[in-house]
């Protein structure tokens, strides 16, 4: 049941407003405050899904609520009331953070229409922190050697600026972890995080893929698309495996690098977009540029920040770790009980040639945990982890 908190200095209309409230087919509970530093001190016991406030009182304004009650629960939804003479304020006020504002004396079809928009956007702040968190526990980076420390020291550094960053190592070693990171610690993090896999689009779609076409500009061109930079506008751009990108294409993202517009094809028509722009490859680029199959000047554009993910032969410290995360994710995922590793199983998996590093090492897990005894052993190893 959403809770809902009157902030009002007037009885009368304090009492019309619970009563309206209370009374919605009993769908929400109610309590309430006869000034502004009553209703700070509720807020600050109790987690509201909504406060409606007024601005003219004594002891503490509702703009002094406003600003007070962000400090302390930025997520807090709160509705200004406004007297006649308030409007000019109420207005101002919802640039400070107020969800919105209704007028003295409240008209029962605005308050309640009000009140169910601000509750339903509450419900999708939540939702979009929730997912949030999924997508995070997702995108986890396990580990604490010094390679791996390293690398999370370089995301908490970079990831609130805009620059460009290139993401080298070798397939399986989770380069799209680090991208993911960069964007979640990102001043970006609200807009959108597009990936692009460069290797998996024939050379023919890439440029149609990556800024979009108009009708007509090819034979299945039927209707206008945009492109991947468009959708991330606002946001990021992770061009995943960017060292298989065909070099025509390569000049166009160089292009849209240099002056933050782009052309969908078929069509002269530039369009602005706000992009940052996160690459990887498991290519070594350098040998590229020598072979003439990637473009330098794009490379020096690309790699403003370096991160080179290490393979997991080169951080074997962090197999134990790894290893119960897996059997762990692994474990709820199935809905059932997490399976142990003897030591001996676990120092034979560090041994381990890891050639498909973390990706190849959670199927492995995968398997014993499906073929292996309740608790894996170096016997289980012997027989499903073999190569």
């Amino acid at each position: 049941m959403p809770k809902i908190l009157v902030i009002e200095d007037e009885a009368s209309i304090r009492r019309v407003l619970v009563k309206i409230l209370s009374e919605e087919n009993n769908t929400y509970q109610v309590d309430e405050a006869e000034d502004g530093l009553a209703g700070i001190e509720k807020i600050k016991k109790e987690d509201y899904d909504l406060v409606l406030c007024d601005i003219k009182m004594p002891k503490m304004d509702g703009v002094e609520v406003l600003e007070a009650a962000k400090k302390i629960k930025p997520e807090t939804t709160i509705v200004m009331i406004s007297g006649h003479g308030d409007l000019d304020t109420a207005v101002n006020t919802m640039r400070l953070g107020a969800f919105d504002y209704i007028s003295k004396p409240p008209d029962l079809n605005r308050l309640l229409n009000t009140v169910r928009i601000a509750l339903d956007r509450k419900e999708l702040v939540v939702e979009n922190k929730m997912l949030k968190k999924k997508v995070g526990k997702n995108y986890e980076m396990i580990g604490e050697s010094k390679a791996i420390s390293h690398i999370k020291d370089m995301i908490e550094k970079v990831a609130a600026t805009d620059a460009r960053v290139l993401i080298t190592g070798p397939n399986g070693t989770g380069k799209e972890l680090v991208a993911h990171w960069l964007h979640q610690k990102s001043e970006r993090s609200k807009g959108p995080l597009i990936e692009v896999n460069c290797a998996a689009i024939p050379s023919e779609l890439i440029e149609s893929e990556l800024f979009g076409h108009v009708k007509g500009a090819f034979t299945s061109a039927i209707k206008d698309r945009a492109g991947k930079f468009e959708a991330a506008n606002g946001g990021t751009i992770f061009l995943d495996e960017i060292g298989d990108m065909s070099l025509s294409a390569q000049a166009k993202v160089l292009r849209a690098l240099q002056e933050s517009r782009v052309q969908r094809v078929g069509s002269d028509k530039d369009i602005k977009v706000d992009v940052r722009v996160i690459a990887a490859t498991n290519k070594n680029l350098s040998k590229e540029i020598e072979e003439g199959k990637f473009r330098e000047d794009l490379y020096h554009r690309l790699a403003v920040i370096l991160i080179q993910v290490p393979s997991l032969n080169d951080r074997r410290e962090d197999i134990p770790l790894l290893i119960e995360y897996f059997a762990n994710k692994i474990a709820t995922e199935n809905g059932t009980t997490q399976k142990a590793f003897t030591p001996k199983a676990i120092k034979q998996l560090q041994d381990y040639d890891w050639t498909g590093n973390i990706r190849e090492l959670r199927n492995v897990v995968e398997r014993l945990i499906i073929l292996g005894e309740k608790e894996v052993s170096e016997n289980d190893v012997n027989l499903f982890a073999s190569k």
